[in-house]
């Protein structure tokens, strides 16, 4: 009776341990909160920093990093894109760095395999960092005060407020050509602020930035137009990467496979809670 039952404990604890065994895969399956999606390790590269993919961005940014700090965000679509990247080629870890704005586009950080901000691809840009495939078509966005009446024609006579060395300043200075001086932010939590205590009629940035600060407002904000620019965006190397032309090759394979569209349906479309389509387009 003794050796039956010692048989039997041996046995569920066999069990116990073919079943840990089985569901560890199911956890490693994801980085944060992220689904991960194709083969692990399809592709090779060096990171930066050994064992992670070191990832920068600028918050806030809801939608594509749910959360206000490198260590609360666990999604979004961009995160989840890096992890996904990450998990493509072979890396369990992404380490988010928060950088200033105008320090990421003019290339001055270091240390980084990827940035991903809702970055546009500019000329300009170009010179001074390298930029991946585009993934994401974007264009600029009007945000007003809820029930502010402003059109195509009123704006122009509008004090507009613009983020610093972004396309939305370039394009309301060398395409809009408001009759009032705009006035620039070194970031959109300044600019969206400024709007609430009414020191610009209207804040200018792309339109998924918009919809999903109109969206966190619960009712405050609106967006009422947005120009079609043309606008892609990438992410961003240093300049010289060695990792770049891999990177773009798994990002080609998440647009390829469904990957990005499976992340935009969401995350973005939540954090919007508005469709870009619908939003209608203001002519010059």
């Amino acid at each position: 009776m003794i050796h039956s039952n010692r048989r039997a404990r041996c046995a569920a604890l066999a069990f116990s341990v073919a079943v840990a065994l089985v569901a560890a895969p199911a956890l490693a399956a994801q980085i944060g909160k992220c689904e991960l999606y194709g083969k692990k390790g399809e592709f090779s590269l060096t990171p930066a920093k050994p064992g992670q993919l070191t990832v920068e961005v600028n918050l806030p940014a809801p939608g594509w990093w749910n959360g206000d700090t490198p260590e609360t965000i666990k999604d979004g679509f961009e995160y989840c894109m890096a992890a996904n990247i990450a998990n493509r080629v072979g890396l369990d870890k992404v380490e988010v760095v928060n950088v200033a704005w105008d320090a990421l586009v003019a290339g001055q950080t270091k240390d980084y395999d990827l940035a991903l901000s809702q970055a546009s691809i500019t000329d300009e840009r170009k010179k001074v960092v390298d930029f991946s495939v585009p993934y994401f078509n974007s264009d600029i966005g009007v945000l007003v005060k809820k029930g502010a009446k402003i059109d195509e024609k009123s704006i122009k006579s509008k004090i507009i407020g613009v983020q610093e060395s972004t396309t939305g300043a370039d394009f309301v200075q060398q395409k809009l050509k408001p009759s009032q001086p705009m006035k620039v932010f070194p970031d959109t939590p300044s600019m969206f602020t400024a709007l609430q205590a009414g020191q610009i009629d209207v804040a200018m940035t792309d339109t998924a930035i918009v919809l999903g600060q109109a969206s966190e407002s619960k009712g405050k904000f609106a967006v009422v137009g947005q120009y079609n620019t043309g606008e892609t965006y990438g992410g961003i190397y240093p300049k010289g990467s060695k990792n770049g032309a891999t990177i773009d090759k798994v990002i080609e394979a998440l647009k390829k496979d469904g990957t990005l569209a499976k992340l935009g349906a969401k995350y973005l479309a939540a954090a919007w809670g508005a469709d870009p389509a619908k939003i209608p387009y203001f002519k010059l």
